[in-house]
């Protein structure tokens, strides 16, 4: 017993540790955090295809030590410009924000990087049920950093409810597991598999994009076989490289 505690002990404090190393992304206050463009999103007006990409960023301040904030950008075929979705839990109202920042703007410092990204023939279709998907979110009017519903429990719907995505959502976006106690067992987010979880605080999830992958107290560690990869707490991820470009094309 005593080696498996200290087994799951290093799985959790080594990679926080490491999070915590590499400092913030920003140490200045929010009002003055960098929330420029960083150049990744294809120029819309110069990309007639249908776009839809996902990216992520650390959270700002301490936060960013063990979580992340999501978001989703989507133009159909023929539009000169992204739209963006997110959760933001400041500000009041409906938490769902449309076109809070620019499509791929730091957040409040933090540079994104790109989970997925689908372009091709099919992804027109694509984004009318990924917009269905968004409109039909469950908590429109709460939020909770730990253990949800927050930025990420938002993103694990969108994905759940469109499993063409096979969205992989990193072991470091706290809320991703989030769900009510009447819904404690569902699709896994990637739609590759099952999840069981206890209101996103303690949990397993079991697919072919997640894993194998435990989650305790909102903190997520586990194995990635098709791309050999240990899933961690703070960083998400240490191993093979996923894939992110996607031409959905075949559908």
């Amino acid at each position: 017993m005593k080696i498996l505690f200290w087994s799951l002990a290093a799985l959790i404090l080594v990679p926080l540790a490491f999070s915590i190393a590499r400092g913030v992304a920003y140490d200045g206050t929010w009002r003055d955090a960098p929330r420029h463009s960083a150049g990744l999103a294809p120029d819309p007006a110069q990309t007639p295809e249908a776009v839809v990409q996902f990216y992520t960023a650390r959270a700002f301040n301490w936060r960013g030590y063990v979580a992340t904030h999501p978001w989703i950008i989507l133009k159909r075929s023929g539009e000169s410009r992204y739209t963006r979705y997110e959760v933001v839990g400041w500000g009041g109202g409906d938490v769902v924000k449309r076109n809070y920042a620019a499509p791929d703007a730091y957040w409040f410092g933090a540079e994104p990087q790109l989970m997925a990204s689908y372009r091709g023939a099919n992804v027109d279709a694509l984004i009318e049920r990924i917009e269905a998907a968004i409109e039909a979110y469950p908590h429109r009017d709460t939020y909770r950093s730990w253990p949800g519903p927050n930025s990420n429990t938002f993103l694990a719907h969108v994905a759940r409810s469109v499993p063409e995505l096979r969205l992989d959502i990193p072991a470091n976006a706290i809320g991703k597991d989030y769900r009510a106690l009447d819904a404690s067992f569902a699709w896994a987010p990637s739609g590759t598999g099952v999840q069981a979880s206890l209101l996103g605080v303690a949990g397993l999830t079991l697919g072919l994009e997640e894993g194998i992958e435990i989650n305790l107290l909102g903190l997520n560690f586990g194995v990635d076989v098709l791309q050999p990869a240990l899933r961690v707490p703070g960083l998400g991820r240490l191993g093979w490289p996923e894939e992110t470009e996607r031409q959905m094309d075949m559908l």
